[in-house]
């Protein structure tokens, strides 16, 4: 069964830094596409970072582009977000996602995803 469990959400002044994490089991990690999105309320998911597992190649939205890092620990089959210069709009639940199948890893729509954690609130005031 697969499992995606994020932590390291939490509450941030805006210029701050946090680092998210995401465990991942029950699949087999190498080959696959890892992705962040976040949900502000009432806005649409966004996909913010993705990367490939074997070639840790990283692709980034504009928002989040040279503020943002996402990386892994193979040995740990887990995924990071390291969140810098945080800014009050980056403020949204952070889901990890897992694309099984793909031919580009650095889309970003939600429904390419097959598997999601159940997400990290990320909260950044002014």
């Amino acid at each position: 069964q697969v499992h995606l469990v994020e932590s390291g959400g939490g509450s941030v002044q805006a210029g701050g830094s946090l680092r998210l994490s995401c465990a991942t089991s029950g699949f087999r990690y190498s080959g696959k596409c890892m992705a962040w999105f976040r949900q502000a309320p009432g806005k649409e998911r966004e996909g913010v970072a993705t990367m490939r597992t074997d070639t840790s190649d990283t692709y980034y939205s504009d928002s989040v582009k040279g503020r943002f890092t996402i990386s892994q620990d193979n040995a740990k089959n887990t995924v990071y977000l390291q969140m810098n210069s945080l800014k009050p709009e980056d403020t949204a639940m952070y889901y990890c996602a897992a694309r099984m199948f793909w031919d580009f890893c650095g889309t970003r729509s939600q429904s390419d995803y097959n598997y999601w954690g159940q997400g990290t609130q990320v909260t950044v005031s002014s």
